[in-house]
């Protein structure tokens, strides 16, 4: 077993773990950090996927309270809860059924480091636009999450496929411009999460699954561990966070991130050659 190959392995869960659910794309910065650290993750990007699902539990294990009442209420047909699901749900079709028909185009030809800086920086700039806008709450708290509301954030999270455009960052955003409070917005965020990270790593998982080798899998396991951890920690952050601050400070970290990276994979090697 290939002990720096696993330690690569540990230091992508971090990434994954710390930047899956802040708006500055997790996707990106794991196409970054294989890059940077010469990581070969295997066939069918299944390693960048799958270990989503340990960021997956640490909002499951940090809400399991909020979780398990809202399954109590489903089945016994209360409607407060129903309705809920109902929005989570709503809000999840688009993008499985987009994501379903276009996932393997995506991973062909949108998973690079050209293309992330250039979203990261267009993202950065509609996430200034949004919060520099004047904002109309009609909806405090994610449980009241209005069916309007619910589609405006499926949609959102549509445009997130595109890599370094960032699911929490653009659902978020999309929750704003649909009247929710910004703490609303952020734990609505966090519920889509769950069943639309589940279904990519399971049908990563049953698509490609058949041809990891141990290392393969090794891998998988130590990232998976590794981003529940760096995941619980940065989801408290952003609960804090959100709570009294605005999101241009991640706005700007992807427009100056962004810059450096366009600069360096997409204008040096034009100037070098």
């Amino acid at each position: 077993m290939d002990l720096v190959y696993l330690l690569k392995a540990a230091v992508l869960g971090i990434v994954e773990g710390l930047t899956e659910f802040l708006p500055v794309s997790s996707t990106g910065h794991l196409i970054l950090a294989d890059d940077l650290l010469n990581f070969d993750s295997g066939s069918g990007k299944v390693f960048e996927v799958v270990i989503q699902l340990g960021a997956i539990l640490a909002v499951c294990w940090l809400y399991r309270e909020k979780i398990l009442t809202l399954i109590g209420g489903v089945l016994r047909r209360e409607r407060s809860a129903l309705a809920f699901a109902g929005a989570v749900l709503l809000a999840f079709l688009p993008s499985a059924v987009i994501g379903f028909l276009t996932i393997k185009l995506i991973k062909t030809y949108l998973f690079s480091p050209v293309i992330v800086s250039i979203t990261l920086m267009v993202g950065g700039l509609i996430i200034l636009w949004v919060e520099e806008r004047s904002h109309t709450v009609t909806t405090e708290i994610a449980d009241r999450t209005t069916w309007k509301q619910a589609l405006i954030v499926g949609l959102g999270q549509v445009v997130s496929m595109i890599p370094g455009t960032s699911r929490s960052g653009a659902t978020i955003v999309a929750g704003l411009l649909g009247g929710m409070s910004r703490s609303a917005a952020t734990e609505f965020s966090f519920f889509l999460a769950i069943p639309t990270m589940l279904g990519a790593s399971v049908l990563d998982l049953a698509k490609n699954g058949g041809h990891l080798d141990r290392q393969e899998i090794a891998a998988i396991a130590v990232g998976f561990v590794v981003a529940f951890v760096s995941a619980v920690i940065c989801v408290k952050f952003l609960i804090r966070y959100v709570a009294h601050h605005t999101l241009s400070v991640f706005a700007w970290y992807r427009i100056v991130f962004g810059a450096l990276l366009f600069a360096w994979y997409g204008l040096w090697p034009l100037l070098a050659g």
